[in-house]
């Protein structure tokens, strides 16, 4: 099948990690609202005669006031909501949200309209205040500032919708499943990143890692390019997520290419990111339903509603590796493949070691291995039933009760893809 677009260049994935930096959009839009109060003796000769005396400085300059002393009330409330809905997200949910918190564009979207608006006021504000335009200043200045007053109520409609479930378990674990979904769909559209995959092992000599940490990013064009130019092959010992250390290989290259452009090729910070990592927004899902499962939180509810959400994400993997070894974008650069038995491992494992006492739990988990081990892909079926069949080990050690034991064996059998009576007769 043909292989979808590459993984975003290194320039790109920074750009767009800059541009989810909160102060830049609102500094963007603070920008906008400077440009209009400044701009607005230019467009004054634009004002009709009428309209132009109709408009009394002094009620403008009342107007600007009453928005920027209301506006820095307004900013200074929605960043400690902000604040709070982070912190309510780390001690409740999982500390690894909160990147997903501080990249929300609704709230960043919010603030930078508040903040705009504060400061096109307090712009407004000195400009008829020093007399620096005169006359018809007065009405072009009116207009922008109704203009910036109808931005201010969508704003603050859309803000009070927002904050309904902002920082809320269900509104993160939401957040983090579309994360995982979106690096999953990037993966699968194009498998391995556009290499080749990795069957054996490295060839060639070691590229070693100039600093610790994870690999946050992979710039596969530029290593394509790279590999061009010496004629080598290149074979990736750390995809994204994974976590090395200086002086560890990340790569094995068959020729003698330009190291530091290789380098250059990789990201690797102090934490992981979502978005070339498909596994990371599994493993953040399961730590939701592990926190949920602490003694001092049990909800299994919430738990139970992660391995659904387990279930829908993991069933769209598809291995396409093999057929898309023919039509690899960067056929230079073999790269280790994203297997089922990993995925699930992430998944489900943790879950069924922190549930394996609660019987409502371990039916969920079974039933949601079963329905993976239908979605038509082999290594998916064997490593749902292997997984299944560690949680059923689990799950028989620590339920007590043997009316729970029944119940869960019987689930186990409905489901089909474990042998429950040799499970239930090694533990009796």
């Amino acid at each position: 099948m043909p292989q979808a677009r590459a993984a975003l260049s290194k320039t790109l994935y920074r750009l767009r990690r800059f541009s989810r930096k909160i102060w830049v959009r609102s500094s963007l839009i603070a920008l906008l609202g400077v440009v209009a109060a400044g701009g607005s003796g230019s467009l004054a000769p634009l004002v009709p005669e009428d309209i132009a005396k109709a408009v009394e400085p002094e009620a403008v300059e009342k107007i600007l006031e009453i928005m920027s002393s209301g506006m820095l009330a307004v900013v200074i409330f929605s960043l400690s909501v902000m604040v709070s809905a982070r912190q309510s997200a780390s001690s409740q949910v999982t500390p690894r949200s909160h990147q997903l918190l501080l990249e929300d564009t609704t709230t960043q979207n919010v603030l930078a309209t508040f903040l705009g608006a504060f400061l096109f006021s307090l712009v407004g504000v000195i400009t008829l205040g020093t007399q620096l335009y005169a006359g018809d200043a007065a009405a072009v200045i009116l207009a922008f500032a109704l203009l910036v007053i109808l931005l201010m109520i969508v704003a603050i409609l859309r803000w009070i919708s927002h904050l309904s479930d902002l920082g809320s378990v269900l509104a993160t674990t939401r957040r983090v499943e579309r994360a995982a979904i979106d690096a999953m769909e990037a993966w699968l559209n194009s498998p391995c990143m556009g290499g080749r995959k990795l069957t054996g092992p490295p060839e060639g000599d070691p590229v070693k890692a100039r600093r610790s940490g994870y690999v946050q990013h992979i710039d596969m064009e530029k290593l394509s390019d790279a590999m061009e130019d010496c004629g080598g092959k290149l074979f990736l010992a750390a995809r994204p997520g994974a976590f090395v250390t200086e002086g560890q290989p990340i790569a094995h290259c068959t020729a003698k290419a330009d190291m530091d452009q290789v380098h250059l090729a990789f990201t690797i910070d102090d934490i992981r990111r979502f978005d070339q990592d498909p596994r990371f927004g599994v493993i953040v899902l399961s730590e939701i339903a592990q926190r949920a499962l602490s003694p001092g939180i049990n909800d299994p509810g919430t738990a139970i509603d992660v391995l659904t959400r387990q279930e829908r994400l993991l069933s769209r993997y598809r291995d396409r590796i093999e057929h898309a070894d023919d039509d690899a974008l960067h056929p230079r650069i073999h790269v280790p493949p994203l297997t089922a038995d990993a995925l699930v491992r992430d998944a489900f494992d943790p879950i069924a070691r922190d549930g394996a006492a609660m019987v409502e739990v371990q039916i969920r988990v079974q039933k949601a291995l079963a329905h993976l081990a239908e979605t038509g892909d082999p290594d998916m079926k064997v490593a749902a039933r292997d997984a299944a069949a560690r949680a059923l080990q689990r799950a028989v050690i620590a339920t007590a009760l043997p009316a729970d034991r029944q119940r869960l064996l019987r689930t186990v059998a409905r489901c089909g893809l474990v042998d429950a009576d040799k499970v239930d007769l090694a533990f009796e």
